[in-house]
Parts: C-alpha cells; structure tokens; sequence
C-alpha cells in the first residue's frame, strides 16, 4: 500500500485491554489498565479508574509515598482528592477537576479522595518522563474544574480536554495543561447516543480509548465499558458512541527509550532504579 493512502487512513484498534480489579494505597480498591513494557501505549504507563459508592473501598486512602521519572495526572468525574506533598502544596480537587505532578528526581505525596454525594470516580494517569526529564525538579499544578477546556457540538457531545491539545471535528482545541516531557493529551468525551467524535493527532503519535461508560465503536469494532482500545497509527480517528457514553482519550509522542518499573520509580535501568531506592530510604528525597 502506497505512502499517500496509508497517511488517510483511519485508525482502527489494534487490541483490546480489559481492566483489572486490584488495590493499591491503604486498600484502595481500583481497576487497572498497565503498559509498562507495551510500546503502544507510550507515553502513558499506566491508567487506574476509582469508582465506589462504598466507603470502606477508598477511605485509607494513598499515605505519603515516593515518585521518580514519572508524570500523574488525576482527574476527578465525582469526589474530592486531597493532595499534598514535601515541597509544601496542598490542594483539593473537586469534581471535573485534575491534578498533575511531575515527580522528576523525587517527590513525596499523599493522595486523600473524599466521597461526594454518596459516590467516588476518578482517575489517575502515569505518563512517563524521557531520561532527560527523570532527575530534573518536581513540579505540581491543580487545575479546578472551571478551568478545564470544553468543547461542545451537537455532532460530538461534550469533549473536555485536560492535558494536550486536539483537533476536534476541525475546530483545533488546547488545554491549560501541557506536560513536560513529551507532546500527550488526555480528553474525556461526554457522548449521547449517535454522537461521532473526528479527532486528528499526528500520526505518529499513539492514541488509546478508554470507556468508562457505555458502549463505544471504532470502524464498526466495539469498545465497552472498563475496556481499553490501542489504536493504529493514521490521520484521524472516527468514535461512534452506541449508548450514553464516556471515554478518557489518550494520544501521545512515544518515548523509545528501555523502561524498568519497580514500585514508584520508573527509570531507564536497573541501576537508576536502585540509586532510586538508596536516595529515597537515606531520606534525600525530603531534601529536593
């Protein structure tokens, strides 16, 4: 197939990826999407959905605990989120708002969601750092939900761009967040029944859906709720939404360099991974 068709194509799904029922923090139920090792899924590491309307599932909470070479953004549908961490910030995120925290060469924080009107949804996002970010400053940005980029047709429905910048059924769009390291956006698509999403991002970026709700297609191909859908590399996008639906939209510039996870530290070797470790119990993270 020549060059010139191949750059229109749309982007079909490549796999599926279910979501898997885990715990994380104090006993923090979640479900969870990781990509550590996935070249598709680069930037992005990992995605964790918290969704309860039982307290006794998020109440302990994420005490405080260490990040390297990381990026997280969480984003919250419903609930509260307490952040705060030893460079002195605190902020609460409310509903429809995110958090972002660029971990760098180290961070300590800690991570409270508080349940409103009986219900906690939220996400938090792992993008990874390319080696030249991994040992530079932390940073951290709240951003309420008043400040969150909308975009509304009555083709598409409702897009909230939270991280990045899109091109939206033509309309080009930008968010009040750009990550640090490498170009990576992160939407949630608000759709009712019929709505079709055109979204066009470089096409070597990698792009993955995640519904949250409902029932989505892609050239015909289902995605349902709590599933995840790597994306080919085209022009464009077409999202056809089957039901009442919602979907977190990732696209990003991949890193090609080696990722070694281990815990909180994402880094490019072992080594790194072990200085990290050494760093972190001598206390020299309380110092950055």
């Amino acid at each position: 197939m020549s060059e010139a068709k191949t750059a229109h194509q749309q982007r079909a799904i490549l796999k599926i990826i279910n979501a898997t029922p885990t715990a994380d923090g104090d006993g923090v139920k979640i479900r969870r999407i990781a990509g550590f090792n996935n070249a598709s899924f680069s930037p992005f590491l990992m995605v964790d959905e918290l969704k309860t309307d039982q307290r006794q599932d998020y109440v302990g909470g994420f005490p405080p605990h260490p990040h390297r070479g990381i990026e997280t953004l969480t984003y919250m549908l419903q609930g509260h989120f307490q952040h705060e961490d030893h460079m002195g910030n605190v902020g609460q995120l409310r509903s429809g708002g995110a958090q972002w925290m660029a971990a760098g060469r180290g961070v300590i924080h800690s991570e409270m969601p508080i349940m409103q009107d009986g219900e906690l949804h939220g996400f938090q996002i792992w993008i990874n750092q390319p080696a030249r970010d991994k040992m530079k400053p932390a940073q951290y940005h709240d951003f309420q939900p008043e400040t969150i980029t909308e975009h509304r047709s009555k083709e598409a429905g409702l897009v909230r761009l939270i991280s990045g910048e899109l091109i939206i059924n033509g309309d080009a769009v930008f968010a009040p967040l750009m990550t640090t390291g490498v170009p990576a956006s992160v939407a949630d698509w608000r759709a009712e029944q019929g709505n079709l999403l055109h979204l066009q991002v470089p096409e070597h970026h990698n792009m993955m859906l995640y519904v949250y709700r409902g029932e989505i297609s892609v050239q015909g191909s289902a995605v349902h709720q709590g599933q995840m859908a790597l994306l080919s590399h085209a022009e464009y996008a077409e999202l056809h939404a089957e039901e009442v639906s919602g979907v977190l939209v990732f696209s990003g510039q991949p890193i090609d360099e080696p990722v070694v996870h281990y815990g909180p530290f994402v880094m490019n070797s072992m080594e790194e991974i072990n200085q990290a470790v050494e760093d972190y119990n001598a206390g020299v993270f309380d110092g950055y």
